[in-house]
């Protein structure tokens, strides 16, 4: 039910709106002084103030009050009333973050539409707090790769810390995931974690989107920064701010305050920042598009994001994982993975990462044949020009080949496959291809591929101990 708090020194005001609202369907609350007031608000936070200025017998007058809600409690609108409203009034209760002012006598049928709008905006506050919150959830990071462990230990050392965190990776990689990881295990985990598309905002509305606004007309608009106080912002894909911001950030990096666009007043603010970015900022700086003293302070802690070709082990699992969340959440079949499948996910080349995985997942759930487990004739893409009788289509380049020449080139891209699929472990290969240890050295030395720290071709990384 709607709760809306009247605060008036008179008991005849007070009552009279209260049983209007009633009559309404509202539920109300009353107070006469400023202690009733703030009382009445920490109990319980109202869905609506509605306000009087002037406060007799009280420490606190209307626009302390006011200020003391927007600060606390800055998603509730406050509706002003005063018997001695003027234009200055008015403009001092709105910059303070108002959301109305009605002047007392008040007409009945205004109290009411300004009410509803008000409940309104308040109902869509509270579903964007919710929404945020619900956002803010960590996705769970699941592998067990070397090169994801390693991401895991990283992550846990900066945690604790209010280090800035500079990500970077390619995209669809996982680095807002990460980003979203720190806040979850941080001592900020309680507060919000914002979100800064760099990419996405328009340049000419950065500085209001980041910064906020302040007018006559519009009272105060908090940008993001004020909505991450107490919590992390995310910079995602940072080399894409604009020139001009990056100055701007520069300096709320080095005093945690800024002016917002149209205002005078300073706003402080507690923040963490992680950036992202799958850009080279060192190129970016040379080609002056990005400043150098803005990248010394974003990358004060910096962590490379592996792309899922660099952890092919973890893919079954991420298939399986997505797989349960599209059942959750669309209602998709809760299907099981044949090994062919698994094989040939791992196998597949990954431009867009786990972000493309998880949409090949969904695709492959929408356009099912069955509910029995997925096989690898589903998978998209890899396997659309096989034909039904098994037969291999050659590429042109093998097509082309005498037969030597081509049983060596598809014998040394097999088993570069298969290593890269099993993180450059060699036992593990060796099992699976069905071939001892030590004759498939043999075979990797005659193909010309080096059992070093890395492989050629494809640059598979081999782990010569065991497991």
């Amino acid at each position: 039910m709607s709760d809306i708090l009247i605060v008036d020194d008179e008991r005849d005001i007070r009552e009279l709106i209260a049983d209007i609202l009633q009559d309404e369907g509202y539920g109300t609350r009353l107070a006469g002084n400023s202690d009733d007031a703030m009382a009445a608000i920490a109990d319980q936070q109202p869905s609506l103030l509605i306000l009087d200025i002037w406060l007799k017998d009280s420490q606190m007058d209307g626009i302390d009050i006011l200020k003391a809600v927007k600060r606390d409690y800055p998603e509730v609108p406050v509706v002003i009333i005063s018997g001695h409203g003027n234009i200055e009034i008015a403009v001092a209760a709105i910059k303070q973050g108002a959301y109305d002012f009605i002047e007392k006598p008040f007409n009945i049928d205004q109290l009411l539409v300004v009410i509803r709008r008000g409940m309104e905006t308040s109902r869509l506050r509270r579903e964007n707090q919710a929404l945020k919150r619900r956002d803010t959830a960590p996705a769970q990071m699941l592998g067990e790769s070397p090169s994801f462990r390693t991401l895991i230990g990283q992550l846990d050392k900066v945690t604790k810390s209010n280090g800035r965190v500079m990500l970077s990776g390619p995209a669809g990689s996982g680095k807002e995931l990460a980003a979203r990881y720190i806040h979850a295990n941080s001592n900020r985990a309680d507060g919000p974690f914002v979100t800064v598309g760099c990419a996405t905002i328009e340049s000419d509305r950065m500085e209001e989107v980041l910064f906020g606004r302040e007018s006559d007309e519009r009272g105060i608009e908090p940008g993001l920064l004020e909505e991450a106080n107490g919590g992390i912002i995310y910079f995602n894909e940072v080399a894409d701010m604009p020139p001009g911001t990056q100055s701007k950030i520069l300096r709320v990096l080095v005093d945690q305050t800024f002016l917002r666009v149209g205002g005078n007043d300073k706003v402080e603010v507690d923040l963490r920042v992680i950036s992202s970015t799958n850009r080279d900022l060192e190129a970016e700086i040379a080609a002056e598009r990005f400043r150098r003293e803005l990248f010394h302070r974003l990358n004060v802690v910096p962590i490379t994001v592996p792309s899922l070709e660099e952890r092919r082990e973890d893919i079954p699992a991420l298939a399986k994982h997505f797989i349960e969340m599209f059942n959750k959440s669309q209602g998709l079949p809760l299907r099981e993975m044949s090994e062919e499948a698994s094989t040939l996910l791992q196998t597949m080349t990954w431009p867009g990462n786990v972000r493309q995985l998880r949409n090949v997942i969904e695709r492959i759930l929408i356009l099912g044949e069955s509910s029995d487990a997925i096989q690898a004739r589903e998978v998209p893409g890899e396997t659309d020009s096989t034909p039904e009788d098994g037969r291999v289509v050659l590429s042109g380049s093998l097509a082309t080949m005498p037969l030597r020449e081509a049983r060596e080139a598809f014998e040394r891209e097999y088993l570069l496959t298969q290593i890269n699929r099993f993180g450059g472990n060699i036992s593990r290969t060796a099992e699976f291809v069905g071939m001892e240890r030590s004759a498939l050295h043999r075979k990797l030395k005659s193909l010309g591929v080096v059992t070093g720290s890395k492989a050629g071709g494809k640059g598979a990384q081999i782990d010569e101990e065991v497991d």
